[in-house]
């Protein structure tokens, strides 16, 4: 019941790219149109305001050029108004003259209540206010623009009247235009919204297109039908598909070594249990059995450390940390000079700091294990170990250079392949059990590098250099 309460909580799972770029574009795509929009509403509402004021002002002035006063300081207008709504009451457009002595308005402003009439501005001074509110005819609210132009009348002699005339308009128009004009953009900016964002998922199901056929064929990989990822991919995406690549190449070698081990382990283990079963079938003695089995069993514990340090060999692993080459070489030197103290071996260091080894701590162990102990086996008195970076450039990791070298006796030309063999020892007669120097040859090879031995040109005797590559 416990366990049923909560069936609704569903784990977290992270958006898809797919998902992810969608999201990222369409809010952004909507950011954009928003602040589209209202810089257009703001630029449109300025631009409407501004031509509003100049209709206003051309308003104002054709009245100016229309008016007189007489000397008894009355307004007589010579011509019709501008335009004919000044002469219907509550037309939507409003005229007022102030002078001193008092103020006239036009016929349209019978009616409605306006606001309170302006004072008189100095020449040539102009004003533009609102929405200023007023009551409609109807007994409505509404509101209304007014600018104001300040003039002087001169009369015969040297007479002047200062006056003002105040030229108003219903400010609906001007909200019919912002409305239409907004219904404009916004339905325009939307369809293009719409249109934008079936054009972005087309654009992401293409671009995302690579990632599918990489799916699709590590899919094909995993079910056997495909033994490798193809290499038409992009370039972006080509250091995917190729490690993916060496990674299934490494672990299919892995595999295959590992179970070739398993096999040799077997068919060599036959051998010895056969002639064990021999004997406990043929009623041997009990001093004879005992030592053909004590025989069995060495051999039988020789196969399997040697099958054991083989597969300690199996190739390596990807995308390791990078190890460093120093501590390593000392806690195996300090080793091999207890067990070779009575020679007095000196080992000499020359490694690159930089120097890193980029795959597991315990092949490292091995490869420089295996290469000291052959120097020291063979050393008179000195052994040097380098170490060296092989600059890869770019993105991809260095390589690295490991040269072991000894002042032995050294290995001739035509005996180096016969050393290199799994169980062949270059001197009969010094204990080993002639897999050290083949397990280094297969840790190399299984990190894509190189093994070559030749003459130190230092210190007389064998050169042992393992080249790794640089890797992705």
């Amino acid at each position: 019941m416990a366990a049923g309460r909560f069936w609704f909580f569903k784990p977290w799972r992270p958006r898809s790219l797919k998902a992810r770029q969608l999201l990222a574009a369409s809010l952004s795509l909507v950011a954009f149109l928003a602040l589209a929009g209202y810089a257009l509403d703001v630029a449109f509402a300025d631009t409407a305001q501004q031509n509003l004021r100049e209709r206003l002002k051309n308003y104002a002035t054709a009245y100016a050029n229309s008016i007189e006063f007489v000397r008894d300081g009355s307004l007589y207008i010579r011509e019709l108004p501008p335009d004919p709504r000044f002469d219907v009451p509550g037309g939507g457009l409003y005229a007022e003259v102030v002078w001193p002595q008092e103020h006239w308005t036009s016929m349209s402003a019978e009616g409605p209540v306006l606001p309170p009439p302006g004072g008189i501005l100095q020449p040539r001074q102009e004003s533009f206010s609102g929405p200023l509110e007023i009551t409609q005819i109807d007994g409505s609210r509404g509101a209304v623009y007014r600018y104001g132009l300040g003039l002087i009348w001169s009369g015969s002699g040297d007479d002047e009247l200062p006056y003002t005339i105040y030229v108003m308009e219903d400010a609906r128009s001007l909200g019919a235009q912002l409305r239409v004009f907004r219904g404009a953009v916004w339905f325009y900016l939307g369809s293009a919204g719409v249109l934008l964002l079936v054009l972005q998922a087309f654009i992401l199901q293409w671009s995302l297109r690579p990632l599918r056929r990489v799916i699709n064929e590590l899919t094909r990989v995993q079910r056997g039908e495909a033994v490798r990822m193809s290499e038409r991919h992009p370039r972006e995406l080509e250091p995917l598909t190729d490690s993916i690549n060496a990674f299934i190449e490494s672990e299919r070698e892995n595999l295959e070594r590992q179970r070739n081990t398993l096999a040799d382990l077997a068919h060599s283990l036959k051998t010895p249990l056969a002639v064990l079963r021999t004997q406990l079938d043929s009623g041997a003695s009990g001093d004879e059995l005992r030592k053909d089995m004590d025989l069995q069993l060495r051999r039988m514990n020789d196969l399997v450390s040697y099958q054991l340090a083989r597969a300690a060999s199996s190739g390596h692993k990807l995308f390791s940390a990078p190890v460093p080459i120093e501590p390593s070489a000392e806690e195996i030197v300090r080793g091999l000079e207890k067990v070779y103290s009575a020679k007095g071996v000196l080992c000499e260091f020359d490694i690159d700091p930089a120097a890193r080894f980029h795959g597991e701590p315990g092949d490292l162990q091995e490869l420089l294990g295996n290469l000291l102990e052959n120097a020291f086996k063979w050393a008179r008195h000195r052994v040097l170990l380098t170490a060296r970076i092989r600059a890869a450039g770019g993105n991809r990791r260095d390589g690295l250079e490991l040269v072991v070298e000894d002042d032995g006796p050294g290995i001739a030309p035509e005996d180096v392949a016969k050393v290199l063999q799994r169980g062949v020892r270059g001197d009969e007669r010094v204990q080993g059990h002639g897999i050290g120097l083949s397990i280094v040859q297969d840790l190399v090879k299984g990190y894509r590098g190189e093994l070559q031995v030749g003459r130190s040109q230092e210190l007389g005797g064998a050169r042992f250099e393992a080249t790794l590559p640089p890797g992705l």
